[in-house]
């Protein structure tokens, strides 16, 4: 299997040019024109030499003219959760106030693989803290890292039956206006000015939201957000957007995408005709608004079919 851990294009000044950049606070700027690099240097450049310290520290990113320009290539997936681990853990490092966080949002349509890929990881982060601690300290460490999946913030079924449409609210839920963005950023906001929170976590088989269920203390140095539209532009997504230190994108081809959607609706009990139709009255539709946000990602993710 082919992977791929690519840049974003965020809008590079001239073609052909590799430009470090990063929009948050004091940004440095590294332009060097008619530039390919190896693919060894761009790999140093990406793990190494790309730092990113808290928020409103100096921070740069990589950004490559190319849509996708393949870092990890030819690489398994067990190697490309290593490398993110390992970027995590570095930045993770540079975090020296107790309630501070390093907040990754990763985004991508349905299907796309975000859960698993995000406990992967943080999976990898808490043993290797844990590996690190208990070598200096008998006590058994509490988790350095954890997944606050955007699922709990879904609206209640009963909010979506006091809708204009209830019928339509329900046919549609999952697209963005079925969320609630605000408790979301108010969550988000509390990690970064308070190092805590309590999140909702989705009961599937009630299907609604579970209030407090997901706690983030001040132990948690790394917390991934993983959802839909953390990087959508309109309205309060575009503010959700702007608290991460750094944002993930994982790409897919929407059709494979929506093959495993498929499977998922169908291995909840939906009838096949019933799942398709879900599929191109919804799901399609979302995945394809999301796949526009792309663009804002930090980096682009690409695990191969």
């Amino acid at each position: 299997m082919i992977s791929s851990f690519a840049v974003a294009r965020l809008g590079c000044n001239p073609p052909d040019s590799l430009v470090l950049r990063r929009n948050h606070a004091n940004s440095h700027y590294f332009l060097v024109s008619n530039f390919s690099p190896p693919r060894g240097i761009l790999k140093q450049i990406l793990c190494r030499s790309l730092s990113f310290t808290q928020k409103h520290s100096n921070q740069k990113v990589l950004c490559y003219h190319k849509q996708e320009f393949p870092v990890l290539s030819e690489r398994s997936i067990e190697e490309v959760y290593d490398s993110l681990t390992e970027r995590l853990l570095s930045s993770a490092a540079k975090v020296q106030d107790i309630n501070s966080k390093y907040i990754v949002g990763l985004a991508g349509p349905p299907g796309a693989g975000k859960t698993t890929l995000s406990s992967e990881v943080v999976h990898r982060l808490n043993n290797l803290w844990s590996q690190k601690v208990t070598g200096k300290n008998s006590v058994s460490p509490l988790e350095f890292a954890i997944v606050l999946p955007m699922d709990g913030f879904h609206l209640y079924r009963s909010q979506l039956d006091a809708m204009e449409n209830p019928e339509e609210a329900h046919a549609r839920r999952g697209a963005p206006w079925t969320f609630n963005p605000e408790l979301l950023l108010k969550c988000l906001r509390s990690l970064r000015n308070e190092g805590s929170t309590y999140a909702p976590s989705f009961d599937h088989g009630v299907g609604d939201p579970v209030e407090d269920d997901v706690f983030v203390s001040s132990e948690h140095k790394v917390v991934i957000v993983e959802g839909n539209y953390l990087f959508l532009e309109e309205g309060i997504w575009q503010d959700i957007c702007s608290i991460f230190d750094e944002k993930w994108f994982l790409d897919i081809d929407i059709n494979i995408a929506m093959e495993r959607v498929l499977k998922r609706h169908i291995s909840t009990g939906k009838k096949p005709d019933v799942a398709k139709w879900r599929i191109e009255y919804n799901d399609r539709p979302n995945a394809e608004l999301i796949m526009g946000s792309k663009k804002n990602a930090d980096i682009v993710i690409n695990l191969g079919a």
